[in-house]
């Protein structure tokens, strides 16, 4: 249905659960707001089809100030420590953020990239993008400034900011290959996205290296939400024989393995150890905290905000392409094999 009427702030304030001032605070960009209220309230605005008139802005000033960030999802705290990283860069730069989320939906992202370009943004952010082919090369041809963010590592020619995900998937491998395992089983992410399919490459390089056998078996795809991290951690550890540890392509999948292995009466790392990858915040408040490979998240989302404020303030320099460094973080879910892994099937 079209509206009847012209939406306001009001309306704006209503739908987000929060007073005028702060619409207000987020609509010019102040400081105070937190994160996630802004984000609450650019989704409110995104909802009801309200926009602030950027345009305007950028007529009388020469500059919308104005930078746009699409996401697929925003309330995971991947996303919120990138978005920390970015908010923050942003504004000691006096831009503003326009975050519009396609809410896992793919041909939602080339709509709202066509809507930011449209004079509302001077440049975007592309955190985890899925449809680039819709849209990639329209903004190559139109100079237009963009950043992606942790989409296929820093291969090829255009603007991005990564992690080292095949050294740091190694990594864990190998620590996990160190304390005896043999049998570790692999959840991978999202395939269709680059960072799961280079952990994938990491682990698979760990075992060639060590002169293990590479099981297809032990590969379950996961698509790094915890329900589906779940499903995975069990199908691997009814195999016979199971693994004895289970390397998880993100933290929140690693959250489903834990919850898997306490479904099926087992204790970790007694009788699997489970390791995870990005260390989100909840990840040392795990039971047990959880090892796991660390990105440097909230630094991702800093870097690709320099790198889009330089095109936007020099649109003639040469893309540039950043790989920061993953590290591993040992926690309480690892430890050396002790015994063979029985699941509780009944």
């Amino acid at each position: 249905m079209r509206p009847t009427r012209s939406v306001t702030i009001m309306d704006v304030a209503r739908e987000a659960g929060v007073s005028y001032a702060t619409v207000s605070r987020v609509v010019n960009n102040k400081r105070s707001i937190l994160p996630d209220t802004r984000a609450r309230v650019l989704d409110a605005m995104q909802r009801l089809g309200y926009t602030p008139n950027l345009q305007a802005r950028s007529l009388a000033g020469g500059s919308s100030q104005v930078v746009g960030l699409v996401v697929h999802d925003v309330w995971t705290s991947y996303a919120f420590e990138i978005l920390r990283g970015i908010d923050a860069e942003l504004a000691a730069a006096d831009y503003d953020l326009l975050l519009y989320t396609s809410r896992q939906r793919a041909a939602n992202e080339a709509a709202h990239v066509a809507a930011l370009t449209q004079g509302m943004a001077e440049g975007l952010l592309l955190l985890l993008p899925r449809q680039l082919g819709s849209y990639l090369e329209q903004l190559r041809q139109v100079h237009f400034p963009f950043v992606l963010i942790d989409h296929e590592g820093v291969v090829g020619d255009g603007p991005a900011v990564g992690a080292t995900n095949v050294r740091g998937s190694y990594e864990g491998t190998s620590y996990l290959l160190d304390l005896g395992h043999a049998r570790i089983g692999f959840i991978t992410g999202n395939m269709q996205l680059g960072a799961a399919r280079d952990r994938l490459s990491g682990y698979q390089a760990a075992l060639l290296e060590r002169n293990v056998p590479f099981d297809p078996r032990l590969v379950v795809e996961g698509d790094f939400f915890q329900a589906r991290g779940r499903l995975a951690a069990r199908r691997l550890l009814e195999l016979d024989p199971p693994p004895t540890a289970i390397f998880a392509s993100n933290d929140v999948s690693a959250f489903g393995a834990l919850q898997a292995t306490h479904e099926l009466g087992l204790e970790v790392p007694t009788d699997v150890s489970i390791i995870g990858f990005d260390d989100i915040p909840q990840a040392a408040d795990a039971q047990p905290p959880l090892t796991t490979v660390r990105q440097p998240l909230e630094e991702m989302g800093r870097t690709a905000a320099r790198l889009l404020l330089s095109q936007i303030r020099q649109p003639e320099s040469a893309p540039e392409r950043v790989e920061l460094a993953t590290e591993l973080v040992v926690r309480a879910s690892t430890a050396p094999p002790q015994r063979e892994v029985v699941p509780d099937l009944a």
